[in-house]
């Protein structure tokens, strides 16, 4: 059916839980007069202004940027990390994907890794810890070299530049079924294992990472492959396999 003026109804089913140790539910909300050309994120601001408006708790969730650049606004829409389309995030997901009339389901992200805080906003600072272990370099070269002195081939930069592009939104945790983090670790032990400043610390960054991220409470990869197909910035599985052979090598290092 086709909405007066252009505007889509949607009814949705949105997780309420107001605290960690509370219980959870979908409660069902209506929205009308929806634009199709509003963002996901846009669409539960007006919710929220017309829950406020009668009184209502709001729903909580995160955003910042809505550039799709920070990847905090991440949720799952319909049970796929991010909604249907493929290599987008939350933010710049649009109501016009969705038909007028459409049942739509959202949920936070789900992880034990991923704690609920509250409705649809998530911890996941267990990836900032991951981080913090050793995912940066610590050397100390003196100042920065003429750029010529190093040259570094096209195909490697790029390749060092397709595993930085991840922004950490956890959408592969949330994706894969053993809620794995090896895509996430894997780009970002990959990106400072091409460029010559990662090469001091590479053993030290791949097993203190992937211990990390075990003690943490991330599930073991079974290449599935779900992660690869969710991540919004269309990071290879490669960079899981360039972990794993990371991992052994350092651990050969010890022997």
């Amino acid at each position: 059916m086709t909405a007066e003026n252009g505007l889509r109804t949607y009814s949705l089913r949105i997780w309420r839980q107001s605290g960690p140790e509370q219980p959870g539910k979908l409660v069902d909300y209506r929205i009308t007069g929806i634009d199709p050309g509003l963002s996901f994120v846009e669409m539960l601001d007006l919710l929220n202004e017309d829950l406020v408006h009668k009184g209502q708790d709001p729903v909580a969730f995160d955003s910042d940027c809505r550039e799709g650049i920070c990847g905090t606004c991440g949720l799952s829409i319909d049970g796929m990390p991010h909604g249907p389309l493929p290599n987008v995030t939350t933010c710049t997901l649009r109501m016009r994907e969705f038909p007028d009339g459409a049942t739509i389901t959202v949920e936070p992200f789900r992880a034990r890794a991923f704690p609920i805080i509250k409705d649809l906003v998530i911890d996941r600072s267990a990836l900032d810890r991951v981080i913090a272990r050793a995912g940066y370099i610590s050397i100390n070269v003196g100042s920065a070299p003429e750029a010529n002195d190093t040259p570094i081939g096209k195909d490697v930069a790029e390749a060092a530049m397709d595993s930085a592009t991840c922004i950490g939104c956890g959408a592969c945790v949330a994706a894969c079924p053993n809620a794995s983090a090896a895509l996430f670790v894997g780009a970002k032990v990959r990106q400072m294992m091409l460029l010559p400043q990662g090469g001091p610390e590479r053993a030290r960054r791949a097993l203190g990472m992937t211990e990390l991220m075990d003690h943490e409470g991330f599930g073991n990869c079974s290449n599935h492959g779900e992660c690869e197909a969710a991540c919004p910035k269309a990071i290879s599985i490669e960079n899981i396999a360039t972990l794993r052979r990371e991992f052994v090598r350092a651990l050969l290092g010890r022997i």
